[in-house]
């Protein structure tokens, strides 16, 4: 972007899911360096901002800027909403756009539809942290989704993508129709293991060493330990399905202790119960950079927020691929203002 005449491009979805089609490995690489940024202390990462509504208790907006140094760097902000009344007409849960802002200038140079590159970044995550956390131990034969929805289907997407195979693959949805879906998805997509609906969750918990919470629970309704002791390792992307006390008897592995323990998360939960942090075990960046490594013998949760800065890393990278390519729409005119005295 020239600094002295800025100029906007809007992405559509249809652009972004183009340019991140097959590239699922090189995402969760793109996602993989930008913990390690993180990490490292090269990202500005605020706390999100819940916008809530009296009136619909179910909904929220959440606004997640940040800034990530690079090459280039950018900084951006992702405005996300769920309402999970959505589901039963038919339309996702989540819708986002995701800002892209000039290091050097704060012009935005990119609107771009947003909840494609949530998904995304989401599922090269759980993919990265299931691939750390298994190489020591195995990769498991059996994995159990709870939860059938986007997310779930990316996360299984990138999971077959980076070179995961299974014997078997549970599946657990509240709503039947929804479990079936996603078992019709899982054959159709080339999945080799056998698929197996479960009408309840402690079936598939037990039978399954792998497990992905994916679901829209407000509060834990997962609450029994026991169902864990076979210490499968536990994707709970979704942050809120797990009770205080399962928390409690696992190793606690999160993205950022300060953005995870808080709006009513399951690890923000235990820390109520027992008043300190201390059952939090560490980071994936403390996995990826050795400073901590899980046991096998207990159950292990990885309990991602969501970083704004991955976001904005999976982000940039999209920009960059329909730069290349010629392919951005570019908003003629839109800094329309742009000499101080008229």
């Amino acid at each position: 972007m020239s600094q002295n005449v800025p100029t906007f491009s809007v992405i559509s979805g249809a652009q972004v899911q183009s340019a991140l089609r097959g590239q699922e490995k090189r995402m969760t690489e793109i996602v993989e360096a930008a913990y390690r940024t993180h990490g490292a202390g090269h990202t500005v990462n605020p706390p999100s901002y819940f916008l809530r509504f009296p009136d619909r208790p179910t909904a929220r907006i959440i606004a997640l800027p940040a800034s990530i140094d690079g090459d280039p760097g950018v900084d951006g902000i992702k405005w996300i909403s769920s309402f999970p009344e959505n589901v039963p007409s038919g339309l996702p849960r989540a819708s986002a756009v995701l800002i892209l802002n000039d290091q050097r200038t704060g012009y935005p140079f990119a609107c771009m539809e947003g909840s494609i590159i949530s998904a995304t970044r989401t599922a090269a995550s759980a993919a990265l942290a299931a691939d750390w956390f298994t190489r020591e131990r195995g990769r498991p034969p059996r994995v159990g989704f709870v939860g059938t929805g986007l997310i779930a289907r990316y996360i299984h997407t990138y999971l077959a993508a980076t070179d995961w195979a299974f014997d078997e693959v549970g599946v657990h949805d509240l709503s039947q129709e929804h479990a079936a879906g996603f078992r019709d998805h899982l054959e159709r997509s080339g999945e080799s293991g056998r698929v197996t609906v479960h009408d309840e969750a402690e079936s598939l918990i037990r039978s399954s060493d792998l497990l992905v919470f994916a679901t829209v629970a407000a509060t834990p309704h997962v609450t029994e330990p026991s169902w864990f002791s076979h210490n499968p390792i536990v994707l709970h992307v979704s942050l809120r399905d797990l009770s205080p006390e399962i928390i409690l008897a696992s190793t606690t592995i999160v993205d950022d202790v300060d953005h995870c323990l808080k709006a009513g998360t399951s690890p923000h939960l235990a820390e109520q119960l027992v008043g300190n942090r201390d059952f939090v075990d560490g980071t994936l960046y403390d996995v990826m950079s050795g400073r901590v490594q899980p046991p096998a013998d207990r159950p292990l949760v990885f309990s991602p927020f969501g970083l704004g800065v991955l976001d904005l890393a999976v982000g940039a990278h999209v920009y960059a691929e329909l730069s290349q390519s010629g392919e951005l729409h570019v908003v003629e005119d839109f800094f329309h203002e742009l000499r101080r005295y008229g």
